[in-house]
Order: C-alpha cells, then sequence, then structure tokens
C-alpha cells in the first residue's frame, strides 16, 4: 500500500495507530537477500497481539536468521476493514505493507477459541483461499500454532499444517525445509508438507484420514502414509537459560493491553489443578535461572524505558528461586522506580516478605483464585489450598495496607452442588469480615471484595476433558443463585461471565473436524470478533450450527466415553491418557494429589526431557 494511499484511509479510522507500523524495534530487511518471508498474525487487535509474549519470541527469533524475513499482522477493526473492502485493499503485513498473500508462509497464533472467526476473515481479507485443498502452487503455506492447536480438529479444513508445542526451534526449522526445497528446485506444496509431516513437532491434518462411527463419535485416525508419525509429540524448548529471549521488543505507539516488561521466569506448572490446560500442555516445568533473568530484565529496561516488570509464568510463586530473584531485581529496580508485578500468586505462597517486595511499588488491590467455594469441590479439582490459605493470605494483604481483594471462581464444575454455590458467598463475606479486627484501620476506606465467576469449559488434555459442561440453563440458574446469596452485601461485588460464550467455547475446545462447516456458515453470516462483547451473537450462532447440521450439545455438553477416540488424540501432549483417568477418578472421591516437587505422580512428561526442571530425571 502505498504512503499516501494509507494517510487518507488512516484519517477515516478510530486508532489509525494500529496500522501505521514504523515502530521502534520493529525490523526492516532486503527483499533481495531474504530468501523466505513469513507473516506472523495474531486474529485479534493491535492492542491485544502487541502484547503476547509469544509473538514477540517468535518474532525475533525468526528474524535472527538473516535469510528469514517476518513481519506482523493484526486483525483490522471493523471500521479499517470496511475502509479496506471498500478500496480493494487486501490484508498487508505491518513493516512493508505488503500483501500477505505474497509471502511465502502465513502463520497463525491461535490463543483462544472464539478468534476462529477471526482466522478466516484474516485469510478472506488477504485473498488466500479459506480451504486448504483449494489452494494452488502460488499460495503461501498456511500455518497455526498455540495453545488452540493441541486441538486443531475444528479448523484443521483451513490450515495446511499445525506446529505442536513451542514453536522457536520447530518454525526456524519448518522456514529452512521451505528454503532447502526452493533452492533445490524439489519444492510442490504436496511435497513439501509430506516432507514436514516427517518433522518432529508438526502436524498435517490433509494426511490423515478420520473415519466416524454411527454414533458420531471417531472410529479412527489413519495416516495416508507409512513414513509419518501415527501421533504427533509437541516440542519444548529443553534449557531455557539458552532459549532465545526478544532483548529488544517493538515499542507500540499507541497503549497496549500490557504496556511493560514482561519477564518470563518458567515454563510449565508443578500444581495439577484438574480443569486446567496450560498446566499440563506446557508441561515439564523449565526454569530459568535468578542470574539470567536478572540480566535479561537489565537488558529490557535500558532498551525500552519501561518502568515496570511483570514477572510471567502459571504461577510465580512456585519459582523455586523466587526470593533470590527479587533481592537481585530490587537491588536495582528500586533506584530506577521500576516497579515489580507479580501476577500469578498463590493463595498459600502468598506471605509477609512478598507482600512487603511488592508494596513499595503496587498500588491497589490484588488477586487469588479459590475456583471453588467449598473444601470438597477444591479438593475435588485438586486445588490444593483451604480457607485458611485464603484468610491467611487477605488478612496479610489487609495489614499491608490493601482494602480491595478480588476473588476468581468457577461454576459449573464436575461433582458442583448448590451447597458449593453458596460456599462461595460464605467464603466472600468470611473475606469481608477479616478486615474490621484490623488495628489501626485505614480511616474512611471501607474493604471490597470482588467476586468473578467464569463458567467451567471441559478442555482437551485435562482429567475433566470427558466431562460434559452444564446445560446452558444449569450455568444460569447457578449464576442467578449465587447473586441471591450475595444480595444486600454491600462491601461485595459480584461479576459473572456470560455463560452463551463460554458454551461456544466448550463446542469448539471439544469439536472435530466436522465443525469446519459451522465456521464457514458463521463466516458467511459475518460473525467475527466473538470474544468483544458488543460483537458476539449466541443467536447468529445457533443458527451457522443449524445450518452446517450440527449439534452443539453433542461436543459441549456431552460425557465423552473412556472407551472413544477423543479428537484432539492424534496429539501428544507428553502426558498420559492414564494418568489423566486416576486423576478423573480421585476427582470423584475429593481425593488430591500433591504437586510435582512433593511427589511425582508419573503423568510421563519427564520422557519429553529438560533443564532446570522439578520432574525427576530431567536435568540428565
Amino acid at each position: 500500500m502505498k504512503d499516501h494511499e494509507m494517510r487518507r484511509i488512516l484519517k477515516q479510522v478510530l486508532k489509525p495507530g494500529r496500522y501505521t507500523g514504523g515502530e521502534y524495534g520493529q525490523v526492516i530487511k532486503d527483499k533481495d537477500k531474504v530468501k523466505a518471508r513469513f507473516a506472523f498474525c495474531f486474529p485479534d487487535t493491535y492492542e491485544i497481539g502487541m502484547s503476547n509474549l509469544g509473538v514477540r519470541l517468535l518474532y525475533g527469533v525468526l528474524n535472527r536468521e538473516e535469510d528469514i524475513w517476518c513481519e506482523r499482522v493484526y486483525a483490522p477493526w471493523v471500521d479499517m476493514e470496511q475502509q479496506m473492502r471498500e478500496n480493494g485493499i487486501g490484508l498487508f503485513a505491518h513493516e512493508s505493507r505488503d500483501p500477505v498473500r505474497d509471502f511465502d508462509i502465513v502463520g497463525f497464533t491461535l490463543q483462544y477459541e472464539l478468534c476462529y472467526t477471526n482466522v478466516l476473515n484474516m485469510l478472506e481479507l488477504a485473498d488466500i483461499p479459506l480451504l486448504s485443498k483449494d489452494r494452488g502452487e502460488d499460495c503461501p503455506i498456511v500455518v497455526g500454532g498455540g495453545p488452540c492447536a493441541y486441538n486443531a480438529e475444528p479448523v484443521a479444513d483451513f490450515f495446511d499444517v499445525f506446529s505442536i508445542g513451542e514453536g522457536e526451534e520447530a518454525l526456524v526449522e519448518m522456514t529452512r525445509l521451505y528454503i532447502n526445497m526452493k533452492e533445490s528446485g524439489t519444492y510442490t506444496r504436496k511435497e513439501f508438507l509430506r516432507r514436514l509431516a516427517a518433522v518432529p513437532g508438526f502436524y498435517v491434518p490433509s494426511l490423515y484420514r478420520v473415519d466416524y462411527r454411527e454414533d458420531g463419535t471417531i472410529a479412527a485416525y489413519t495416516p495416508l502414509y507409512d513414513d509419518i508419525p501415527k501421533r504427533i509429540t509437541k516440542r519444548i524448548i529443553r534449557d531455557m537459560d539458552k532459549a532465545y529471549f526478544p532483548d529488544r521488543p517493538v515499542m507500540p505507539y499507541i497503549e497496549t493491553v500490557h504496556d511493560r516488561i514482561v519477564l518470563e521466569v518458567y515454563r510449565g506448572c508443578i500444581r495439577g489443578c484438574r480443569f486446567c490446560q496450560a498446566g499440563i500442555i506446557f508441561r515439564p516445568v523449565r526454569e530459568k535461572s535468578p542470574e539470567v533473568l536478572d540480566a535479561q530484565a537489565k537488558c529490557l529496561f535500558e532498551n525500552t524505558g519501561y518502568d515496570e516488570i511483570s514477572l510471567s509464568s502459571l504461577s510465580i510463586s512456585d519459582y523455586s528461586e523466587l526470593t533470590k530473584l527479587t533481592d537481585l531485581l530490587l537491588q536495582w529496580t528500586e533506584e530506577s522506580k521500576v516497579s515489580l508485578s507479580l501476577p500469578s500468586l498463590r493463595i498459600d505462597s502468598f506471605t509477609k516478605e512478598l507482600m512487603e517486595k511488592i508494596s513499595t511499588v503496587r498500588t491497589g488491590g490484588l488477586t487469588f483464585a479459590p475456583e471453588a467455594g467449598t473444601q470438597r469441590l477444591r479438593d475435588a479439582i485438586n486445588k490444593n489450598v483451604c480457607e485458611e490459605d485464603l484468610m491467611r493470605a487477605c488478612r496479610t494483604a489487609f495489614e499491608a495496607g490493601k482494602s480491595s481483594v478480588k476473588l476468581y471462581f468457577m461454576n459449573g464444575l464436575p461433582t458442583e452442588t448448590l451447597e458449593d454455590i453458596e460456599g462461595i458467598a460464605v467464603l466472600a463475606k468470611a473475606v469481608d469480615r477479616e478486615y474490621y479486627p484490623l488495628s489501626p484501620r485505614p480511616k474512611g476506606k471501607p474493604p471490597m471484595v470482588t467476586v468473578s465467576v467464569s463458567c467451567f469449559v471441559p478442555k482437551p488434555f485435562t482429567p475433566f476433558q470427558w466431562e460434559g459442561q452444564d446445560t446452558l440453563e444449569m450455568l444460569v440458574e447457578k449464576q442467578n443463585h449465587l447473586r441471591d446469596c450475595l444480595r444486600g452485601e454491600k462491601h461485595i461485588r459480584y461479576n459473572w461471565h456470560e455463560a452463551k460464550v463460554s458454551r461456544i467455547e466448550a463446542v469448539f475446545a471439544r469439536g472435530d473436524r466436522r465443525l469446519s462447516a459451522a465456521l464457514l456458515e458463521a463466516h458467511r453470516m459475518g460473525i467475527k470478533f466473538d470474544g468483544w462483547d458488543e460483537f458476539f451473537d449466541y443467536d447468529k450462532w445457533m443458527e451457522a450450527f443449524s445450518g452446517a447440521g450440527i449439534d452443539p450439545s453433542f461436543y459441549a455438553n456431552r460425557h465423552f466415553s473412556v472407551d472413544e477416540i477423543l479428537p484432539w488424540e492424534i496429539i501428544d501432549c507428553g502426558v498420559s491418557r492414564e494418568f489423566f483417568l486416576r486423576e478423573r477418578a480421585k476427582a470423584y472421591r475429593s481425593e488430591t494429589t500433591p504437586n510435582c516437587r512433593e511427589h511425582c505422580s508419573g503423568c510421563g512428561a519427564n520422557k519429553l526431557g529438560g533443564v532446570r526442571s522439578c520432574c525427576p530425571g530431567l536435568s540428565d
């Protein structure tokens, strides 16, 4: 797109900074010296995509290769899309403004099931055929990755290949194979995908036949060739101290969701919450050393000027050397007026010492996640925290001068009863009461306890993957019951997640390839930006499912049999089916499993290897 055309169009849109490019830190290369061009697409707005650590990592690691140029692409907001369609402008890359269709490889990160319609919209805007089978030799290779790729089946018809697991090494290998085949004159789409399917960590859906039984369940996955694997094992980075990290991130011109330094402390999780997919698919735990993290934090501060560092992990208080790390950081962050943010503290690990370290640099409330209202249900989901843990954490926060606390819960969890829902209200009221015995108490500052409740969505690769989601009516009934239990509590605020959104999420989380027809129908109807309240339309989705002959309850609400083949079992996430079944049985007995540092429960993740890990045998 030419500059004068861009200037004219940007005058018509709400946030021109989403599309201008030219940010400090962006990578520009000589096209004549580049052998492969990679368009890295984030299927949501610029503000969200620019905050994603995975995008920063993969953008940097690909551009580290001299002959590969990776550029960024974000979903245009509706005002920009209207201008693009009216003026015949295709989806373009951020750095060069070249059409995405002219790239060699187009990659999408799939962070959330409700981004799928945005993927289709972006492909259409790029003038790339939506279905993989319709793409010719002149079309780019379309690759998907991210957490949702662990069940790629609902979008399998739209992607040529999926990168399963961590992509820093895998995507470079894929692009290098593309370059080598182009240079040797052996490249065709078919042959490239065939050879890529033999590379560990890559799933090419078109090379696997799926057969179904009369009842609609899957009968078999069959590879079309003998030299491709029956199951695809995820890729991981073994040594996080040696892993690439983006030392010169692109600096946005407009405010983004997370405008700060994001310091990745470790990957994985030692906990085994039975509803949590991330805690499983990112296993095994691999930590960075405090010295490496301190050096990376200093480098990022010097190169960006940000005044906040967020320590990123699934549960920062489970980092084995958190005290040493925070001590190292505070040696220079206090003097430099840089604040530390610890966003994922567990209730049972929240201490006065930690509070003192962050209270000097953080204001406002704190967030804790009991997840369930009764001890029985917390044990069933293996949360491994008790009410006294929560009360102690809240007392510590209140004593340090905090007056607001946010509590995260879920409703619709397996084995849940209305008594468990009532337990959420009981806990919230108990937290409110913890504030008043304080002496002295901040004057004119009453406590505020925010209860935030989301709906349980059964996810692949969890012990609850076989469980059906509560019906929409049941979820709403439980939301209303909790509202009634909290009525009249002036110091307790109640927020809840829209149950209809969670139902659509469940359909695609547990779906198979037949859902591609529903996505095509939804795209035809103009459905997009489903993660945004102002665009989500449940009735339209029901119409799309009906038009495609899909019963959403077959995926969202049905209890899957432990004997059936699950849509995502073409993927090996490193954790065994037997482990999930053992954990599921323990859930129904409300029996807990200790965390990985206390005792190895034999999940199987140690077969993947890793350095500085909590799993036995991984540091060999």
